[in-house]
């Protein structure tokens, strides 16, 4: 070594110094590669140079290698520096691969040996005495040499204590696959799997979005589905074809009647086609117009349009004609005639005080005013009106198979179903109710007959608007409160029709003591044989009430 050696006072010099050659790091792999080529540096001397300068100056002045002379090398360990953490210095840089040399670099054996100094010569010699490993002989079988940290995580087995396995090489660095950034660097965790609960909350969020949005439309479909198809075109019409009226129909129009009370009229006689046709066709089209009491001559089966223009007549409406619907009392019945036919009411009241002249012996016509349509001649008395509806009701028991001497009973039956029944199939079961309670051995009423339209009559307040009683009504002391008095009132309590005299004559068979209508906008009822099962009617028939408070409770 010369005196003045140039790297004396280079304070990197010693780490250079400690750095294996590329060269002979290149002659290595290719002893590696070739078998017959193969040989181990021999241990370094006291005297080896401190740094890379040096040593390219002692080889320059020795002679051929040992592998030039064909001379065997000791065996030794082929164990670099870098690959054994035992024996490195902190942070050292790995000697480039011998395989990553590219093909125009000389085999080191081809070179001359350096001579080493003493002290390359003795730290050959510690290395030589590390056990001899299996050296891989295919570039496959070599891993890349790394730093810092991912040589860490290669001497642990190439994985991190938290599962991931380090990246990046120096030689990736050297051929341009990887950046100092990337070098020791983890590999990217995989993402978890998502929790399955997660999906199951989501597919339950969507399921009740459904759910709401189904029953939302639902909802806007029964509300708004008429004008939607009316829009649209696609709903059935709720109007008949114009050209196919038929037959005769007649209506009654009152005083006070309005396009949406009128309407249902039309469609029960079968003029219109639905029961809000005349009205829906009045506000679509904006019609106005007033309506006249009478009785009006239509036909079946015709347009909105066509109603109003008949309606608009004077010769539809008949003047002479008269129309009374069941379930009204004598007086409403003589307030009926008077509007339609326009005879006075005190020739009315005078024509019915004296009910032996139509051959009723009861004390009232009370009952006998028989409820349907009829057409008197211009100029008709009062008297000849009250004769023919008379006779109407006389007609009607006989075809029932009344006998004479029991048409006043039957007909107090009969007008209490009338009142009392609110669908025509309860009629017959109404009347076998009456039957049962009025025998007078039974101890669920004891003969009572306790009907609450018998009391309401008593005191005029039938037709009051109310189905319940008032504690008047039920207290009061009148012949017709059948609370108080066993057995049926003392006479008719309203006008009866055809159905009711059958079912007074032909009550059903059944165990019944009791029936309450629990809905009175659908006439349903229930029938009970104790009276346990009646008050359970009661409760259901109390709260529909609490639901519907305007109802007609």
């Amino acid at each position: 070594m010369p005196e003045n050696d140039p790297n004396a006072n280079d304070p990197l010099a010693d780490l250079y110094g400690r750095l294996p050659d590329p060269r002979e790091a290149a002659s290595d792999g290719a002893r590696r590669r070739s078998p017959s080529t193969d040989e181990s540096p021999a241990a370094p001397g006291p005297d080896a140079p401190v740094s890379r300068r040096a040593a390219r100056a002692a080889r320059a002045q020795t002679g051929p290698t040992a592998a030039q002379t064909g001379a065997p090398a000791p065996a030794q360990s082929t164990d670099s520096v870098a690959s054994t953490p035992a024996t490195r210095t902190p942070a050292p840089t790995p000697a480039p691969r011998a395989d990553a040399a590219t093909p125009s670099t000389p085999p080191a054996a081809a070179q001359p040996g350096p001579t080493r100094t003493p002290a390359e010569t003795a730290r050959r010699a510690a290395a030589a005495e590390q056990p001899t490993q299996q050296i891989p002989t295919t570039p496959a079988e070599r891993e890349p040499a790394l730093v810092g940290a991912a040589a860490a995580g290669a001497s642990a087995g190439r994985t991190a204590s938290d599962g991931t396995v380090p990246s990046g090489s120096l030689e990736d660095l050297f051929t341009g696959r990887a950046h100092t950034d990337q070098i020791g660097a983890a590999t990217p965790r995989k993402p978890k799997k998502r929790r399955r609960a997660g999906g199951w909350i989501a597919l339950g969020i969507v399921l009740v979005l459904i759910g709401g949005l189904v029953g939302g439309g639902f909802a806007l479909w029964n509300t708004y589905g008429d004008r939607v198809q009316a829009f649209l075109g696609t709903g059935e019409p709720l109007d008949y074809e114009a050209g196919i009226a038929n037959g005769e129909a007649r209506v009654t129009i009152v005083a006070g009647d309005t396009g949406e009370s009128v309407s249902p009229k039309m469609f029960d006689a079968g003029v219109t086609k639905a029961s809000n046709s005349l009205y829906k066709y009045m506000v679509d089209n904006s019609v106005g117009f007033t309506f006249q009491p009478g009785v009006y001559k239509l036909q079946k089966q015709m347009t909105s349009e066509a109603v109003i223009a008949a309606l608009r007549d004077p010769a539809n409406r008949l003047d002479n004609s008269v129309q009374l619907r069941e379930g009204l009392t004598l007086t409403q019945s003589l307030d009926v005639i008077s509007e339609q036919t326009g005879i006075a009411r005190a020739d009315l009241d005078a024509a019915v005080a004296d009910p032996s002249q139509y051959g009723v012996s009861a004390s009232s016509l009370e009952g006998w005013i028989f409820p349907a349509t009829y057409d008197f001649d211009e100029g008709v008395a009062a008297k000849d009106v009250i004769a023919r509806m008379v006779q109407r009701t006389v007609q009607s028991l006989d075809q029932a198979g009344v006998p004479e001497s029991d048409r006043e009973r039957i007909l107090i039956i009969a007008s209490i179903i009338e009142r009392e029944a609110r669908n025509p199939d309860d009629f017959y079961k109404v009347s076998r109710v009456i039957e049962n309670r009025l025998q007078p051995d039974n101890d669920e009423t004891h003969g009572l007959l306790q009907m609450d339209s018998t009391a309401q009559y008593g005191v005029g307040e039938i037709g009051a608007g109310s189905s319940s009683s008032s504690e008047n009504a039920l207290t009061s002391d009148n012949p017709w409160n059948t609370y108080i008095h066993p057995g049926l009132p003392v006479g008719p309590i309203a006008n009866a029709g055809d159905l009711a005299i059958d079912a007074a004559m032909h009550p059903v068979d059944g165990p019944w003591y009791y029936f309450t209508t629990v809905n009175l906008s659908t006439g349903e009822t229930v029938f009970s044989a104790t009276y346990a099962d009646q008050l359970k009617a009661v409760d259901q028939f109390q709260q529909w009430c609490r639901d519907n408070p305007d109802g007609g409770c």
